[in-house]
């Protein structure tokens, strides 16, 4: 498995319905617990599917602008996050910003974070999983459809369970998961859903980051439907990689904003 990956999951335990949005001690209403179990890479070992190196999968051909997009994600990919970097640290405080505005953060180590759903005080030990790009997927989540990010954060809408999922871990996973699942590491793609979407990829810039906004939201919709607690988190991507396949194959998408998940962005 990836070694990017690792660390404890983090439990956040409902006591009240989500946080209260103009309450600046909305902390009060989640208890976050920490287990033994990895979330982080390890922890994604069985959300993507497994194969033999004997295994045939076919290979397909890239139009020189498909080569270019491809490269220039791939690149992003391969930042991993340096809290010494000037331009990561403003990006964290610029996710913290979106977030809880009405909040300042009073320190790049601190315990707020943990309102965020990140596993500790510092939340650069959390983007192993992900790299600088998981950061930069929460924030254009967080400025591009700001009442679902904030719905999800402050876990508003549905009957939720009474240990639910940490938001911030969580958005790392997805993050991870999408680029295995899209075999983005490749030299190109060898699946018909990443052959798929690099055709999306050639047409927007910003494809990677709006299939991450929808897969969010989609995996906290079977999170819902599915009646989950904190243990079958695993269970709750396995489907949500499922249902992204299924959609993303459909003859008639003809890009992202086609994909019946998408009406979920816009709730």
């Amino acid at each position: 498995m990836d070694d990017r990956g690792g660390g404890s999951f983090v439990a956040v335990r409902r006591i009240s319905q989500g946080l209260d949005r103009g309450n600046p001690c909305h902390s009060a209403s989640a208890e976050v617990v920490a287990g033994s179990a990895a979330w982080l890479g390890r922890g994604l070992s069985c959300v993507c599917a497994q194969r033999r190196e004997s295994d045939a999968r076919p290979s397909f051909d890239l139009t020189p602008a498909q080569e270019e997009c491809l490269q220039r994600l791939q690149n992003r990919i391969d930042v991993a996050y340096d809290s010494s970097v000037p331009e990561h640290q403003e990006a964290l405080k610029a996710l913290w910003n979106a977030s809880f505005p009405e909040e300042k953060l009073r320190s790049f180590i601190s315990e707020q974070w943990k309102e965020m759903g990140w596993q500790g005080k510092d939340p650069s030990t959390d983007f192993r999983g992900g790299g600088l790009i998981s950061l930069e997927n929460l924030l254009y989540f967080a400025r591009n459809f700001q009442k679902s990010f904030q719905d999800l954060l402050r876990k508003q809408v549905g009957d939720r369970a009474m240990w639910e999922y940490p938001f911030a871990v969580a958005g790392v996973n997805i993050t991870f998961m999408l680029i295995q699942m899209l075999d983005l590491e490749a030299v190109k793609p060898r699946t018909m859903v990443g052959a798929t979407f690099l055709k999306f990829l050639s047409e927007n810039e910003s494809a990677f980051d709006l299939l991450y906004c929808i897969t969010f939201k989609l995996m906290d919709h079977q999170w819902l439907a599915m009646h989950a607690s904190y243990m079958d988190f695993n269970t709750v991507m396995k489907a949500t990689r499922r249902q992204l396949e299924r959609e993303l194959l459909q003859e008639d998408i003809t890009r992202l904003e086609d994909l019946p998940s998408y009406a979920l962005l816009r709730r």
